[in-house]
């Protein structure tokens, strides 16, 4: 018997599953720009549509579709945001949907009698993980517990000993001792080693066209454009704040800064909703959503793991993982992400080198 997973969407608190009818709902009232033809499209009842959208402006606290009386029927910024949402949660998960699907049975690990390895994993948000993380079969014999914050937070979290890898990113050919001290006080050359993952690219995630024709932060300033943050801590709010200060500008001369967001997607979900008029982050991101991309870094993404645990079970695996054909296909599938030595071990010393 082979089993799949699904997609499904739920409110967070308190916890309710959302009506399954609202998304399809919401992509035929952007594909129709019509609440009438929208609901002929899903087969429902204009009343029953009505009532349905009504109920989730009410349990959401902001509307998802506005109704003018002549113009039909568009989507709200939060109903374009939930709907760009479900588009990349639906992309990536069909990308990864051969490695997830299941087997019932004994797994290959267990026929052989090797034991399953669990890593923990503090990591500033990458894409490349994530679908790592969820792509890993049940045959490697290996699982991440991977938990998302900022790069600083998540060295921390490594040095304290409260996980056994920490994922954090800077900037290639980044010499200024100001601009890795952040990081490298978490680390010791002694006691730690770096695991290469990816190189990838960064910069501004614009709407189609980019109207504004920007190029750096100067344009935005410049044009006064709505701009979308990464949250404080994060290695990419680290990297916009030095960018700014290169361009010789305040912060407060980006309207919508203090405006912040806790992933990669969540930025260019914003973007693509309309809800800001620029992003900065990741290409793939930028992709996924359909947004014009203008690169500014390029930048190494490492894990940082105990010279003395690299002999492990688990961590062995994992390098195994990481310069194998899993990574391969899964680094494969998303743009600006390039995985040439990967799984190598450096040490501490190789930032900024």
């Amino acid at each position: 018997m082979r089993v799949v997973p699904t997609l499904s969407w739920a409110l967070a608190d308190p916890a309710e599953a959302l009506d399954a009818r609202l998304v399809p709902l919401l992509a035929a009232i952007r594909a129709k720009a019509s609440l009438a033809a929208a609901v002929a499209d899903r087969g429902m009842s204009y009343r029953s549509a009505w009532g349905l959208l009504r109920d989730y402006q009410h349990k959401l606290g902001t509307p998802l579709v506005k109704l003018e009386r002549g113009r039909g029927a568009r989507l709200a910024p939060a109903g374009e945001k939930l709907l760009a949402a479900h588009r990349w949660a639906t992309q990536r998960l069909e990308r990864i949907l051969p490695a997830l699907a299941v087997e019932l049975g004994s797994p290959a690990w267990r026929e052989l009698g090797i034991r399953a390895a669990k890593l923990t994993v503090s990591a500033s948000h990458d894409l490349v993980l994530a679908a790592l993380r969820d792509a890993l079969p049940a045959a490697a014999g290996l699982s991440l517990d991977v938990a998302f914050m900022g790069s600083l937070h998540a060295l921390q979290q490594f040095a304290e000993g409260r996980s056994e890898l920490a994922g954090f990113h800077v900037p290639i050919g980044a010499h200024a001792a100001g601009e890795l001290a952040p990081f490298r006080r978490f680390l010791r050359a002694r006691r730690d080693r770096l695991i290469r993952v990816v190189d990838r690219d960064q910069g501004f995630m614009l709407p189609r066209g980019n109207p504004a024709r920007v190029h750096g932060f100067r344009d935005l300033a410049r044009t006064r454009l709505r701009f979308v943050n990464r949250q404080r801590g994060s290695g990419t709010r680290l990297l916009i704040d030095r960018l700014i200060s290169d361009e010789g500008l305040e912060a407060s001369s980006l309207i919508g800064y203090a405006n912040e967001e806790f992933t990669h997607p969540a930025v260019a979900a914003t973007v693509a909703s309309g809800a800001a008029d620029a992003g900065f982050g990741l290409r793939a991101a930028a992709a996924e959503y359909g947004l014009v991309f203008v690169p500014r870094v390029r930048e190494r993404y490492y894990l940082a793991v105990r010279a003395s645990a690299l002999a492990t079970p688990a961590v062995v695996r994992l390098i195994d993982v990481l310069q194998g054909p899993i990574f391969a296909r899964v680094a494969g599938t998303l743009p600006g992400y390039r995985r040439e030595a990967a799984g190598t071990v450096v040490g501490v010393e190789a930032l900024g080198a």
